[in-house]
């Protein structure tokens, strides 16, 4: 008894026994989610997967760089889809697509296909996320995505031993230290001790570093601040605590065939195409400087008229209307009143700032500047465009968040303020559900119905 495990790419896998083949959270993109570049290199043979039959999908939550509609449009529309989410939007866009045999997972109720028990775990963050315990050929797998454990959830978990293979999500992505760079301190490349801990619990015999296979644009700072964990001190970490495990790499198209007794090398996807050297490693530099935003805008697509119009138009109007409507967090920033300059960037480098008076849940426009500023939002014109068109994420905005000196008294309270307070991030994604599928749909040309 046997199962044949083959690496897409980030957290996408297909899982094959006796006949029987199932994917999970397929992206068949490069680049994926505006700027994730895939790492190392691949490219896909579109016309041969619309030929590939998949028993069953499984998607473990609706972040698009899982859950991608254009992706999914590849597919036969008769094959399962099973998705972890607690939003019924994703599900009607799924459908949208013309796909007729959807199901709602839900956390430790199995999901039987052929050979395969599927059993979605639930994850710290389980509004959110799902994991995956796999069992099939004999074997247990677990597929943690990219999600975290909750101590409950750890000794669910260990008493489902013993386990054959874990996925783990091995990097400690900087997405909210990118933000503010300027105030960001430098990253461990140590692996966090609790996963080390919660490894030595589940104690498996191999251990693949999953998910964050991506680096970004070719020009971009990202490249060396965003991910400080190499895939070579993950095996060093991981093999010193865990003496009775080897941790095994599978780069894209890559497949192994695991039994009881071993692992071994079987043949690779023939629709994902390596291009140029795999064995890649990330490099993080903490010394790196990011450059002006003026600079990152010019990387990007110059607005028409009445794209800047709508831009302009948001910053004057709907970005204060949608603040109004938000209730703002506790121990925000904002229960004080503090001057908020936000800071458009076009493709020619030139500026246009706005300045609110900004308290609690209250927003005005001010005429003109106003001082002593107390937080301060740089962003690309054409991002905040995609964001208010395309459901642009946060990850690719290359917003720019504080990069400036404040009153020292200020500057204290920034320091111990969270990034995501800020009042742009509020208004364009907090309570917002969906916005890049539903502009996926509209570039696919398909109505929700």
């Amino acid at each position: 008894m046997s199962l044949r495990i083959s690496r897409i790419l980030h957290a996408g896998y297909v899982f094959e026994c006796d006949g029987t083949r199932i994917a999970f959270d397929p992206i068949f993109e490069n680049p994926f989610s505006k700027n994730c570049h895939a790492f190392p290199d691949v490219r896909f043979d579109h016309e041969q997967i619309r030929q590939e039959r998949f028993d069953a999908v499984f998607i473990s939550h609706f972040h698009d760089d899982h859950c991608s509609l254009e992706s999914l449009d590849l597919l036969d529309r008769s094959t399962q889809i099973h998705m972890y989410c607690l939003f019924d939007e994703l599900f009607d866009m799924v459908k949208a697509l013309g796909f007729v045999n959807l199901h709602k997972l839900e956390t430790n109720l199995a999901v039987t296909v052929g050979p395969f028990e599927v059993i979605p775990r639930e994850a710290l963050d389980s509004d959110v996320d799902s994991m995956f315990q796999v069992r099939a050929g004999g074997m247990n797998v677990l597929n943690v995505v990219d999600s975290w454990i909750s101590p409950v959830a750890l000794a669910d978990l260990a008493n489902e031993s013993p386990w054959d293979m874990v996925l783990w999500p091995f990097q400690t992505m900087r997405e909210i230290e990118v933000l503010a760079p300027s105030r960001a301190d430098a990253a461990s490349p140590e692996l966090p001790t609790e996963w080390l801990d919660q490894l030595k619990v589940l104690n498996p015999r191999f251990v693949v570093p999953s998910s964050c296979q991506f680096t970004q644009e070719p020009w971009s700072w990202y490249r060396h601040r965003f991910f400080p964990i190499t895939y070579a001190r993950f095996q060093l970490e991981i093999e010193r605590a865990l003496p009775g495990a080897s941790v095994v790499r599978l780069n894209p198209s890559v497949s192994v065939v695991l039994d009881q007794n071993s692992l071994q090398a079987a043949e690779s996807l023939p629709w994902v195409l390596p291009v140029g050297e795999q064995d890649v490693d990330y490099r993080y530099d903490s010394t790196v400087q990011p450059p002006h935003t003026a600079e990152i805008a010019a990387h990007f697509h110059a607005l028409t008229p009445d794209e800047a119009r709508l831009v302009l138009d948001y910053c004057r109007t709907g970005l204060l209307e949608k603040y109004e409507t938000m209730e703002l967090p506790e121990d925000s920033f904002f229960e004080k009143p503090r001057i908020w300059r936000l800071s458009i960037y076009d493709k020619a480098g030139a500026r246009t700032d706005f300045h609110y008076r900004v308290e609690g849940d209250s927003i005005a426009l001010l005429d003109g500047a106003a001082a002593p500023l107390g937080w301060t939002t740089e962003v690309p014109a054409s991002k905040l465009h995609t964001a208010l068109t395309q459901g642009e994420a946060l990850t690719s905005m290359y917003m720019r968040i504080n990069d400036t000196v404040f009153d020292a008294d200020i500057d204290e309270e920034i320091d111990s303020a969270e990034s995501v307070d800020d009042p742009l991030i509020r208004c364009l994604f907090n309570d917002v559900f969906g916005a890049y599928q539903a502009a996926q749909l509209r570039r696919l040309g398909v109505t929700p119905s």
